[in-house]
């Protein structure tokens, strides 16, 4: 059961849909397959813990399989302490037992095991001199604050003056009053949620979208709405602003979660007429925009990324502005924030109150001072990426000449097609050779995106170069398709 004592579960067909591909090519081993791949999904966080499973029979039926097959893998889940059941009153999911590093191994919970080859956070380390700097700047401006009691729910002003500077400088005229300080873009979305959306309520996303954005929804208990990304005449992702005026009109969202810049995870880079024709949508119909832009200023080619809401919405509270300092800077400053117009910062800080009193005054001063001076900061990544993006792009060109990933202008990963639907076998072949992957079917709903793997561009060169020598092992661990088999062919881009 939930935290409200309400018993969840999935019934045999959605788990079905929800497993995806999970056969083996050669049909052997059907039941160790089954079981590995319910427990990625626990793993990964995409089958929630204490969820109740199909029962034996009504599974073997959905996945045309034997009963002694779904018997078999329950019974390893188990012994894996994946799975705890209860005679006569069903199964339930849990997580799995065993040494730390493998019981906290989803791609979109971090922690800190070095051990690992992390290709699946796409994060930055920090620019050591600049944090220094600024920190030591910060301790100093601590002494102004020691005297209050210390609680902001908007945030300090020297940070919301800092981000409000930085997007004017960007195109997008922002006063101070129009920027709410957050832990992070995560906590930004689920306020923004927890304000503007109820259980049941539909919110429009892209697909695939950024999977902390689809369990920020589910938590709150709306429906998300799919729109396909499109593939492009190259070969890349693209919006289809018509799909997506028709999603509008026919489903009428409380809200649409896009990516404008740099999509995660497909890289694609909204022209600037679709985000004017995106802003005119939103007032023609009324359907807030909650905007991530935390990848904004990772342009690598040159591109000149004016802020969405400048096209026509500078002051509406129907578009909401998440930025963060994670991807610029560190994710260890957990500070983001959200740019909308004044009287919903005022609304979104009265929502904050019964979830928190504020941030860090500390942590949120030292960013102050690194947004001031984020020119200099990504001056000096934005090379480092592009290298480090044309580097990956050669060695998987040289190791995997089937796959075929995007070439994003921007961002911290690349979208892979693998050819074949074994995104989740290979992350799950690829733990054992000490690497992390995040699987497509992370960004997606319903187990989509199976043929898709993100890739992020972020480790050392030199631990990049053994990650990939490791995912080349993993690469041939799988049973796979006959080399000379087509490739299915491709849905997204």
């Amino acid at each position: 059961m939930d935290r409200n004592g309400i018993e969840r579960r999935i019934g045999a067909p959605s788990f079905g849909r929800l497993l995806g591909d999970w056969r083996p090519p050669d049909g052997r081993g059907l039941a160790e397959a089954l079981a590995e791949r319910i427990r990625l999904l626990v793993l990964d966080g995409r089958l929630p813990l204490q969820t109740r499973v199909p029962a034996e029979r009504e599974l073997a039926v959905a996945l045309a399989v034997s009963r002694t097959t779904v018997a078999t893998a329950y019974d390893t889940l188990r012994q894996l302490g994946a799975l705890h059941s209860r005679r006569g009153a069903g199964s339930w999911t849990r997580l799995p037992a065993g040494p730390s590093r493998e019981a906290s191994t989803s791609p979109f919970s971090p922690h800190g095991d070095s051990a690992l080859h992390d290709l699946a956070h796409a994060a930055l380390p920090a620019p050591s001199d600049a944090l220094r700097r600024a920190a030591a700047a910060a301790v100093h401006d601590l002494d102004a604050h020691l005297a209050g009691h210390g609680y902001d729910l908007l945030g300090q002003w020297a940070l919301r003056t800092a981000v409000a500077d930085r997007y004017t400088a960007r195109g997008l005229p922002t006063r101070p009053e129009q920027v709410l300080v957050t832990a992070g873009a995560v906590h930004a979305i689920t306020l923004a949620l927890t304000l503007l959306t109820g259980p049941g309520d539909r919110v429009l996303v892209e697909h695939p979208t950024y999977p902390n954005a689809l369990g920020a929804l589910a938590t709150r208990g709306a429906r998300a709405v799919p729109v396909p990304m499109a593939p492009g005449p190259d070969g890349s992702s693209r919006w289809d602003l018509d799909l997506l005026t028709a999603a509008v009109r026919d489903a009428a969202p409380r809200l649409a979660y896009v990516i404008p810049d740099f999509q995660n995870p497909t890289g694609a880079l909204l022209p600037d007429a679709d985000r004017a024709r995106l802003v005119d949508l939103a007032r023609r119909t009324g359907t807030t925009l909650l905007v991530d832009e935390t990848l904004a200023e990772l342009a690598l080619d040159g591109q000149v990324v004016t802020p969405l809401a400048a096209h026509g919405a500078p002051d509406s509270p129907l578009v909401l502005t998440v930025g963060s300092a994670s991807k610029t800077f560190w994710g260890g400053l957990r500070v983001g924030w959200i740019r909308t117009s004044a009287p919903m910062v005022r609304r979104l800080a009265a929502t904050r109150a019964s979830v928190d009193l504020g941030g860090p005054v500390l942590e949120q001063l030292l960013t102050a001072r690194l947004v001031a001076e984020g020119d200099a900061v990504v001056a000096v990544r934005r090379p480092e990426l592009a290298a480090a993006r044309d580097h990956l792009l050669a060695r998987l060109a040289d190791a995997f000449p089937a796959w075929r990933p995007s070439r994003p202008g921007g961002g911290l990963s690349l979208w892979v097609d693998l050819g074949h639907g074994v995104s989740s076998r290979l992350t799950a072949t690829a733990r054992r050779h000490d690497v992390l992957l995040a699987a497509g079917p992370r960004f997606g709903l319903d187990g989509a995106f199976e043929r898709y793997l993100r890739l992020p561009f972020t480790l050392r060169r030199d631990r990049m170069d053994d990650a990939l020598d490791r995912v080349v092992a993993a690469w041939a661990d799988l049973d796979r398709l006959d080399p000379g088999a087509e490739a299915e062919p491709s849905a997204v881009a």
